[in-house]
């Protein structure tokens, strides 16, 4: 019976229940149940799992290292469920502590499979949106990364923080301006209309567009910009009439 086909009472019971196995595997230096958990083939119960461990991690502090030990070691799994649950669980705990968990996104940003280097794409985002400094020091190391999935990665991890704090991703974001692939380029035009719709955000944005030397890539920003505020209608701090008129009044590229 997969986790979604319990009742909330039975999915708490669950929940608890992991938290409870993995925590033993932990006061025992084992790894029976985070190998069972962590390759789960049900998308929550690995979930479980890995939130249960970022509990643990907060909440024990005499089992943290034991916890960095047992990660690094599962990583190593030939399974990318597995490395794909260590990575998420990683960055649970980089929400509080990035420095411990850094090598771990490193080495899940090139791994072989796509599952994994997407877990470090939503980890970057939940861990910059609490706890910046560190991670998007991070994410500059890797911004202009040779391969093209790692620059296009990071940049996507960026969204979360640049949803309310537009300031501290544009800087990054102008850095990828002139990028050749087109991979990396729809990813950048996607994540400048995500950080474009919330209250304070718009003039933020197109503040800094009017400085960008790349005029085709901000025209396609732009168009992006206003169909954000279509689509994510219900959650736009301005209509799309009001996001138009706003651009058309303060933009340069007309």
């Amino acid at each position: 019976m997969s986790f979604y086909d319990l009742n909330k009472e039975e999915r708490n019971e669950r929940a608890a229940q992991i938290h409870a196995d993995l925590q033993a595997d932990l006061n025992a230096k084992t790894q029976e149940y985070i190998l069972i958990f962590y390759s789960d083939e049900d998308t929550y119960i690995r979930k479980a799992a890995y939130l249960a461990t970022g509990k643990i991690y907060k909440q024990h502090s005499e089992l943290r290292k034991q916890i960095l030990t047992q990660l690094q070691e599962v990583f190593l799994s030939g399974n990318e469920k597995i490395r794909q649950t260590t990575i998420n669980a990683a960055g649970e705990i980089g929400i509080i502590d990035f420095g411990p968990i850094e090598s771990l996104m490193e080495q899940g940003l090139n791994d072989v499979h796509h599952s994994v280097r997407n877990a470090v794409i939503g980890s970057v985002k939940k861990m910059g949106e609490k706890n910046p400094m560190p991670v998007l020091a991070f994410a500059r190391k890797y911004l202009l990364h040779p391969d093209y999935e790692i620059r296009r990665e990071i940049c996507h991890g960026l969204e979360l923080r640049g949803r309310t704090h537009p300031q501290d991703i544009l800087p990054m974001l102008r850095l990828l301006q002139f990028d050749k692939k087109p991979r990396v380029r729809n990813t950048l035009i996607h994540v400048i209309g995500q950080i474009a719709y919330k209250k304070g955000c718009l003039e933020t944005v197109i503040s800094d567009l009017n400085t960008w030397e790349n005029k085709e890539l901000v025209k396609e920003s732009i168009a992006e910009i206003i169909d954000v505020h279509q689509r994510y209608a219900n959650f736009s701090f301005y209509t799309q009439t009001q996001a138009i008129a706003y651009i058309e009044k303060n933009s340069v590229i007309k």
